[in-house]
């Protein structure tokens, strides 16, 4: 399936590296923006050195960096900025994540580049924003996951804090920057001008935990991990089978009584202990106990389709061999083929929002490592083959 061109004549200058920053602009390439990645000579964006690789290729990048057209320019030399400067003017957006004063230090913050095009969407990722007594702090999505509250909450129950099982802090906060670029650009077609879009990785982090917060913010009751049931309510929790775990989310008063009667045992909707949610929280192991003596007895499939059955929510826990190859994966087309230069095709995974009548461009792409430079150069910022030779020998490119 080809990607969407939503967005389709919308430029932008994307300034980012590592994770948060090349996944909003994924996000964006994805419906049709054109991403002009700018990336240092010779070793480019650091993410092209994590692994892991497929003959010397980083994967990680590819998955990350579709769609986009790699340019290499030394932002650190004065002919570097230069470029940046005459590209500017043909660019509706401008992303960055350095920390907070360094595209200042390169001549290239938000007020510099406004006096050169005072329309443009400027965005800037970083840990802690761009105004916070902690913005000088390094930021990694192990560290924001540790300050954000989520590693508190996260694990088995009196275990120790543990992250998430993927940089959700990086992928939450690429996510919403690209909203609110797509909201800029929308207020400026309607006259609002050029605006400055400020994402946090804590701020993208706290904003998501709302379960917690409700607890926090209103009841005063600051959350613990309780493994993988709910905080709240209960029996919603993994539970074994014959086959392997599945979740069951038994939220409600009449799905307890449907289940008690499932398993035999519709003594248990009137027992003391389990007859209202709150009892069910405080006789959790004894109900749990019961509720898995059962399911073990049963396969995977057989449980889920009784469960299902009668209403009540249940799924079983993939790794994610099993949801790439699920024929939901495939009906949905969550892994396209995308191409690259060295290996021809490629499994890509573009965002994931369908649209109705939209028109589709090519397949996506994967670029190598300044592969679109002298095209960008001579066809945007309208550079003749001398300068672009000069700038080669001077190492700006």
């Amino acid at each position: 399936m080809s990607r969407a061109s939503l967005l389709k004549d919308i430029r932008i200058l994307d300034l980012t590296r590592v994770m948060s920053g090349p996944f909003c602009t994924s996000m964006l390439a994805d419906l049709g923006a054109e991403i002009i990645k700018i990336e240092m000579p010779e070793y480019g964006d650091e993410g092209r050195s994590f692994g892991p690789y497929q003959d010397g290729e980083s994967t990680y990048f590819m998955l990350l960096n579709r769609n986009k057209k790699s340019v290499t320019v030394d932002l650190k030399t004065t002919e570097g900025q230069d470029l940046i400067k005459a590209l500017i003017p043909k660019c509706d957006v401008i992303v960055e994540n350095f920390r907070p004063g360094v595209m200042a230090r390169l001549d290239l913050d938000e007020k510099t580049v406004r006096t050169i095009n005072p329309d443009i969407i400027y965005a800037s990722i970083s840990g802690f924003g761009q105004e916070s007594p902690l913005k000088d702090w390094p930021a990694f999505d192990l560290v924001i996951q540790a300050m954000s509250g989520m590693m508190s909450l996260t694990g088995p129950k009196g275990g120790p804090a543990t992250a998430v099982g993927e940089s959700i802090a990086d992928v939450s906060t690429g996510m919403f920057c690209a909203f609110g670029i797509v909201a800029a650009l929308f207020d400026r077609e309607r006259g609002g001008g050029g605006r400055h879009v400020d994402v946090a990785m804590l701020d993208s982090m706290l904003s998501m935990q709302l379960t917690g917060l409700s607890r926090q913010l209103y009841a005063g009751d600051t959350p613990r991990p309780v493994g993988n049931r709910h905080p709240v309510t209960y029996p919603v929790d993994t539970f074994p089978t014959k086959t392997g775990d599945i979740v069951m989310v038994c939220f409600a008063e009449g799905l307890f009584r449907q289940l008690t009667t499932l398993m035999g045992k519709p003594e248990l909707a009137d027992d003391p202990r389990f007859k209202t949610n709150a009892d069910r929280n405080r006789h959790e192991d004894e109900l749990r106990t019961l509720i898995a003596d059962w399911t073990v007895t049963q396969t995977q499939d057989e449980i889920i389709q009784a469960l299902i059955d009668i209403r009540i929510p249940a799924a079983p826990v993939w790794d994610l061999k099993q949801v790439v190859e699920s024929d939901h994966a495939q009906t949905r087309h969550l892994i396209v083929d995308g191409d690259h230069q060295k290996f021809g095709a490629v499994p890509l995974v573009p965002q994931p929002v369908k649209f109705s009548n939209s028109e589709t461009q090519s397949k996506p792409s994967t670029p190598m490592l300044g592969e679109h430079t002298d095209d960008i150069l001579r066809l945007v910022a309208e550079l003749s083959d001398d300068e672009i030779a000069a700038l080669r020998q001077n190492k700006a490119i």
